[in-house]
């Protein structure tokens, strides 16, 4: 927990503190990042972020517009280990608190269910998570946990547009979540400014930066950007030569267009993998490795599915998240089947499911919907990942062909920009074949 800084305006008594921490309990103790609901809809950030690579630290304003959901006088935001220096609304200085990695924000006065408000937020920290800043390599990138760089609001159901500007060292390349609007270089920084105007949850927003080489290409109407050092133009384009056949082949299956007008694909020092809203990345070994085997290029056919499945459709709360991981795994292998041949296909299925039958028999395996999703094991991953995956193989061999395609198009095309429960692809699926699927959800996503 953590005061503001001293000034009369901006003090808080600890008899204050108290009461905010109280009025705020329940709360922190039911908003976690696997809640499914908040008691605010945040309808759109706007931030500034000021990188500082060579020290480790960052320091930002943000401007935070908000509908109250439920009447009250406690605001509850995700904050990870950032410093916050003030929060202001109607120029005016707000008391605070910070514990437990949430800011406690309290309202001069009882807000109505329905009442709208803009907080204005200024903070600092050192991430040691969420935002990695690599001064030897010259690099800065985001990875999952948002709150480590913004104060924002975790859970995935949140959704909200989003205004980014990052300023870094100049001569710097960069992609963000969303729309580039400009760039521009003065006194020796570079500032990007990124637009979403898309409704997008906050565990998707991020950006990647550095000094990068660079290289282009485009997908119908979509532009194509590789980012990468130390690869050359040439390299990059061989790693990321099938980029345009994979956002082909999921437009196809999805039945709905690549949402957004670009896409970018990094490689940086240390990723296992991220998907971000109009970008990814990889890490700089992946690359040499897809450069040694051009076929090796499951991450990136991975990290591209994430665009409908995960980021236009996302898990409503973490125990859903396999509807992202699993879809995402499975997809990829999908491709793979359509590049590679039905043997590279299967030989993906016979490793889910030797991977599924070792978590039976340690006594490991769980359901896909998960009754919590708090420090994963790396065999709960499986589950979410390797069992998933193989659940939608196993739903693709009972329906059929025509059948399965055409019920994964309707799922993806009545929920797009929404987020999604296990239960919306069961009943999208029961629609559009028109059967039940109740003995097999049971048995693949609710029961271990």
């Amino acid at each position: 927990m953590c005061s503001p800084p001293s000034a009369p305006s901006r003090s808080i008594r600890t008899g204050v503190l108290l009461v905010l921490i109280a009025a705020a309990a329940a709360l922190v103790a039911a908003q976690t990042p696997a809640a499914s609901g908040t008691p605010i809809d945040v309808a759109h950030y706007t931030v500034a972020l000021d990188l500082d690579v060579d020290r480790g630290s960052i320091s930002g304003k943000e401007q935070i517009e908000l509908t109250i959901r439920a009447p009250g006088t406690a605001l509850v935001f995700d904050s990870g280990a950032l410093v916050v220096d003030s929060v202001r609304m109607d120029d005016g200085a707000l008391s605070y608190a910070q514990d437990a990695q949430r800011l406690l924000v309290a309202l001069p006065a009882p807000a109505s269910e329905g009442a709208q408000r803009r907080l204005d937020i200024s903070y600092h920290g050192t991430p040691r998570n969420g935002l990695t800043l690599n001064a030897d390599k010259q690099q800065a990138y985001t990875t999952y946990s948002t709150s480590q760089w913004m104060v924002a609001v975790d859970a995935p159901a949140e959704r909200a547009t989003l205004d980014l500007d990052v300023s870094m060292p100049a001569g710097w390349s960069a992609a963000g979540s969303g729309r580039e609007v400009e760039h521009r270089t003065r006194d020796g920084r570079t500032t990007y400014r990124w637009r979403n105007e898309r409704e997008t949850s906050s565990f998707l927003y991020g950006f990647v930066a550095g000094a990068f080489t660079e290289a282009m290409g485009a997908r119908g109407h979509v532009s194509l950007s590789f980012l990468g050092a130390p690869f050359s133009s040439g390299e990059l384009q061989r790693i990321f030569r099938d980029t345009p056949e994979m956002l082909a082949f999921f437009e196809e299956r999805a039945g709905v267009p690549y949402p957004g007008e670009s896409y970018t694909q990094a490689l940086v020092a240390r990723s296992g993998g991220q998907e971000l809203s109009g970008l990814s990345h990889m890490s700089e070994a992946f690359g040499r490795a897809v450069l040694d085997d051009a076929t090796a290029t499951g991450l990136i056919a991975h990290e591209l599915a994430h665009q409908w499945w995960g980021d236009l459709l996302t898990n409503r709360d973490w125990t859903h998240f396999w509807l992202n991981e699993g879809v995402a795994t499975f997809m990829a292998s999908a491709y793979k089947e359509r590049a590679r041949g039905r043997d590279a296909y299967l030989a993906d299925v016979a490793a889910w499911r030797q991977r599924v039958e070792q978590l039976r028999a340690n006594g490991h395996d769980k359901p896909l919907v998960f009754p919590a999703w708090n420090r994963p094991s790396a065999d709960d991953r499986a589950v979410v990942y390797q069992k998933g995956a193989l659940a939608l193989h196993e739903l693709r061999q009972q329906m059929g062909e025509a059948a399965f395609w055409a019920a994964l198009r309707d799922y993806t095309k009545d929920h797009a920009g929404r987020t999604v429960r296990s239960a919306d692809l069961q009943q999208s699926f029961e629609r559009s074949s028109g059967r039940s699927l109740r003995a097999f959800f049971d048995e693949w996503v609710y029961r271990p």
